[in-house]
């Protein structure tokens, strides 16, 4: 069902539903359309609006939309959110603002990275992988492929020390989810004896490439996949003219390790936080607008993280 609200010298508010994954599973989601740009409506103990796509765009006008909102007479979140992208590293505007820290990794060219961002261990991984036999290429996104990734994804219910999304999905479910986005995505495989074993589904997002998926076989740890499949990556970004590589957010953990070994770094980007009402004002002063686990000790969220990890383990079989 959609609402149309009427603002006088302001663009019309068309809030609407759409489908979308959330943790892997569809969900409909609100949204409201502000200047040709689709916004997200989060809903909690606050009400927060973001924009939809944000990786992959850039808030044409912040201002314009943050007068639109308060203006509005209907619909008017608590909070607006939204965030600078590579390479816009340094604030622009004067609102409220914290650190966000993502992984990306600086691209000049294939041969630059393979000699000065990663070290003799991780060629020398990429180099044994090769001579065993495993080929990376790009692919299209056939049923082959579709059939591939369904088996890695079936492979095991706990990934990384916790449940994994996509476990239990079958081809036709697959097929149907990670088609959303193939217009703008290409596919990397890995293959060992003609099976496909890892897979990178690599975001074109204008000024970098994005790891949207990467994935690959348990049972083939040993062949160092993900490593080959980084460093194909890097060669299509390389090829593109793609000035970076991102792998989602900087996080303390084992996954931040393998991002440091393939090159990545952490860089940090501003994200600007408006108040709109004055819920949203009081919980941005006091400390809430990014919810109750943000609020967590960093010890407190590790051992937790650790029994998360361990109660998985036990019932994953």
């Amino acid at each position: 069902m959609t609402e149309t609200i009427s603002l006088p010298e302001t663009p019309l508010l068309r809030l609407f539903e759409q489908e979308t994954l959330i943790k892997g599973q569809p969900a409909r989601v609100e949204c409201v359309e502000l200047f040709s740009q689709t916004y997200a409506i989060t809903r909690g103990a606050l009400t927060l609006l973001s924009l939809e796509d944000e990786w992959y765009e850039d808030v044409k006008d912040p201002q314009a939309v943050i007068r639109t909102l308060q203006a509005s007479k209907g619909f008017k979140p608590d909070l607006f959110t939204f965030w600078q992208r590579l390479p816009d590293t340094q604030p622009r505007f004067s609102y409220y603002h914290e650190w966000e820290e993502i992984a990306a990794l600086p691209i000049q060219s294939y041969d630059h990275w393979w000699n000065h961002q990663i070290k003799s261990r991780t060629r020398n991984q990429i180099r044994k992988a090769e001579k065993e036999g495993l080929v990376v290429r790009e692919c299209a996104y056939d049923d082959d492929f579709v059939r591939g990734m369904t088996a890695i994804f079936n492979e095991a219910p706990v990934r990384q020390g916790r449940k994994f999304w996509h476990y239990g999905k079958d081809f036709a479910t697959v097929k149907k989810q990670f088609s959303r986005f193939i217009h703008r995505e290409t596919m990397i495989g890995a293959y060992y004896n003609n099976e496909l074993i890892g897979l990178v589904m690599l975001g074109d997002a204008g000024r970098y490439g994005l790891t949207g998926q990467i994935i690959s076989a348990m049972k083939h740890r040993d062949k160092s996949t993900n490593n080959v499949l980084i460093a194909k990556t890097v060669e299509i970004c390389a090829r593109k003219g793609l000035p970076y590589l991102v792998y989602f957010f900087w996080t303390d953990d084992s996954l931040a390790e393998f991002k440091r070994r393939c090159g990545f770094e952490p860089v940090r980007l501003p994200r600007y936080f408006v108040p709109l009402t004055p819920k949203g004002g009081l919980a941005l002063k006091l400390g809430l607008h990014r919810g109750v686990k943000q609020l967590l000790p960093p010890r407190l969220k590790a051992s937790l993280k650790k029994l998360r990890s361990r109660w998985h383990g036990l019932h994953s079989g």
